[in-house]
């Protein structure tokens, strides 16, 4: 056993000599091929590079893949925020639409207003509708105008075509208009082209009827419906609407004014026809003393 261990130990050290000889001399070639400037010697370099390192594009298809998927991820956040916002300002745009289509018609409502002809000697005062009584016994709305400017009682509210109704009640800010439909309603009317008086009663419908008519056989539906000022309780000649015939055959009115868009009326000042005190005055000239005529002296003709 001592002589086997000793013939191994004599190969074994000349062995280790030679492998580190061999590896010596390996890497001076490899020393002198890799600093030798020649075109050879480079291409032969280039060409062991390209088979000593491997390929990286294997190992770097994972990372580019997360990389274009964090990319992908970042754009899609930013359409959505981009689209959160559109539809905020298309909200936001609706918003200015309603309130651009609300302006119009109120425009509209207002030029209706001043399209209206009334006598130059009647003035007004515009008022908003602020709300409706919502009552089936009691049609009536609400303006923003009262006693702070100078409305009265019995007074006429019209919007942008006709008659809506009279002044029922004011405060200092506010006073409410009942409509012609109420039942509480009665106006002195005149029949155009008949000349018909009559009287124009609200029943809590769209329609008021036509009561105490001279001459039924004279009126005809579309004949047109105007107040005549009796009473002094409207102004003459404001329009109310025009004649029409329900199923049953009773005379109604079809009313001029809009009442599905009441937002404006018009309250006129009307302080009542001027009453007559004395007669005599209307004919009689101011100077008593121009009736008289010249007179001649008391003496006679100077002979």
């Amino acid at each position: 056993m001592a002589k086997d261990r000793s013939h191994r130990d004599d190969y074994t050290g000349p062995l280790r000599r030679l492998l580190l000889g061999v590896v010596c001399l390996c890497l001076l070639g490899i020393f002198l091929v890799w600093r030798i400037d020649s075109p050879r010697v480079e291409q032969f370099r280039a060409q062991v590079t390209d088979r000593v390192v491997p390929s990286m594009s294997w190992a770097m298809a994972p990372v580019t893949g997360v990389i274009n998927l964090v990319r992908d991820f970042q754009s899609y956040q930013r359409l959505a925020e981009q689209n959160s916002e559109l539809r905020n300002e298309l909200r936001q745009m609706q918003a200015w639409k309603e309130a651009a289509l609300q302006l119009e018609q109120e425009n509209a409502r207002l030029l209706d207003l001043n399209h209206v002809r009334l006598d130059p000697r009647l003035t007004y005062v515009t008022g908003v509708v602020m709300a409706d009584s919502g009552s089936p016994f009691r049609q009536s709305v609400l303006l923003n105008i009262g006693a702070r400017d100078g409305i009265v009682d019995g007074w006429a509210a019209m919007d942008g075509i006709g008659l809506v109704g009279r002044i029922s009640g004011t405060g200092q800010s506010s006073a409410r208009v009942v409509l012609l439909t109420d039942a509480a309603s009665s106006v002195p009317a005149l029949i155009q082209p008949s000349g018909q008086n009559a009287l124009i009663a609200g029943d809590n419908s769209a329609a008021p009827l036509i009561d105490f008519l001279e001459n039924p056989d004279l009126v005809r539906p579309g004949d047109r419906v105007v107040s005549s000022g009796d009473g002094d309780v409207f102004p003459p000649g404001l329009l109310i609407g025009q004649v029409a015939a329900d199923p049953s055959g009773r005379l109604r009115v079809r009313l001029a004014a809009d009442y599905e868009r009441l937002e404006f009326l018009r309250v006129l000042r009307h302080h009542g026809a001027e009453g007559i005190t004395d007669p005599g005055g209307i004919v009689a000239p101011s100077d008593p003393a121009s009736l008289i005529g010249p007179t001649r002296p008391a003496g006679g003709v100077d002979g």
